[in-house]
């Protein structure tokens, strides 16, 4: 099984999620989410096997959504695919960090759900 970890390394939650499973024995690759920005194609995977509604992978607390008028364009209706396309048009769109199991998607950092979610599928220990 593989981790993928999806953090913006200044962002104070990503560290402490970083270090949460560095502690807990987790092995992941780690991802930077500005440099290496999630396509459409497989935030639209991910969403779908997360069960979550696509506005939860926005960044609702950053800048940049508030400046692009987001929440507005999801109320009145913006497809999945088309917030899709604008989440792969910039990283710091993107709820974080975010972790990728083979079965599980977890957007950002809760311990408890980490850690139900990641013993569950036997990639951390305690």
């Amino acid at each position: 099984m593989s981790v993928l970890f999806i953090e913006y390394p200044k962002c104070s939650t990503c560290k402490k999620a970083k270090k949460w499973l560095d502690e807990h024995g987790v092995e992941y690759t780690d991802r930077h989410i500005v440099e290496d920005n999630p396509r459409a194609n497989e935030l639209a995977a991910w969403q779908q096997r997360s069960g979550l509604p696509v506005r939860r992978f926005f960044n609702t607390s950053g800048m940049k959504y508030r400046e692009l008028g987001i929440k507005a364009k999801l109320d009145a209706g913006m497809s999945d695919d088309e917030a899709f396309d604008l989440l792969a048009t910039d990283g710091m769109l993107v709820k974080r960090p975010l972790v990728v199991t083979d079965d599980a998607v977890l957007v950002g950092f809760k311990e408890e759900a980490w850690a139900e979610t990641l013993l569950q599928e036997g990639l951390c220990r305690d």
